[in-house]
């Protein structure tokens, strides 16, 4: 079913869209919801979440790419269960690796941090991946915004783990370089 059928669906408040959004988007869903919590159980009471907060926001919200809407409620969901688990318990997985790497090209986020401060890093960060070329920008978006595994990122680009691993490295060494140019403290 096309996207735009289904926020209609959810226009008139037809449950049925959540069984379409399910059809069309539910691997997807648990894909990203599985690499940042690592439990089936976790992934699958996230992803029903997420089908909750879309039938929740649309309408008012009228999603311009419904699969980034519903990738991005999923994420940010799963964020947060992955936060409190290991608040509560540390651990080690995926979620925690490329948060860790990242840490190191971000200032940390205090209390303190302004919406405005948030958001002209948001508006850096989009200006440093807008001038990457396309596979090192979907390679970094395969590890941070997808939270795939380095084995993960060698099979589906073909690029050896070693490889992956370095020009990983080299884009958040840049990515640490223009922040610090755009006057963010690191």
């Amino acid at each position: 079913m096309e996207d735009s059928k289904i926020i209609e669906l959810y226009n008139n408040r037809s449950e049925s869209a959540i069984a379409e959004t399910a059809s069309k988007y539910g691997a997807y869903l648990n894909q990203i919801a599985f690499n940042i919590l690592a439990n089936h159980e976790d992934t699958e009471e996230c992803v029903s979440d997420c089908y909750m907060r879309a039938w929740n926001a649309i309408p008012p919200t009228v999603p311009r790419v419904l699969r980034t809407f519903l990738g991005r409620i999923t994420r940010n969901l799963a964020l947060d269960a992955y936060l409190k688990k290991t608040s509560e318990k540390r651990g080690s997985g995926i979620a925690e690796a490329c948060i860790d790497e990242l840490a190191e090209c971000l200032a940390s986020g205090g209390d303190t941090e302004t919406a405005v401060v948030e958001a002209e890093l948001v508006r850096a960060l989009n200006s440093w991946l807008e001038g990457l070329e396309p596979e090192k920008r979907r390679l970094f978006v395969k590890r941070y915004w997808h939270m795939k595994s380095i084995a993960e990122i060698s099979a589906e680009t073909g690029l050896g783990e070693s490889n992956v691993k370095v020009t990983l490295h080299r884009m958040r060494e840049a990515l640490r370089d223009y922040l610090t140019k755009e006057g963010f403290e690191i």
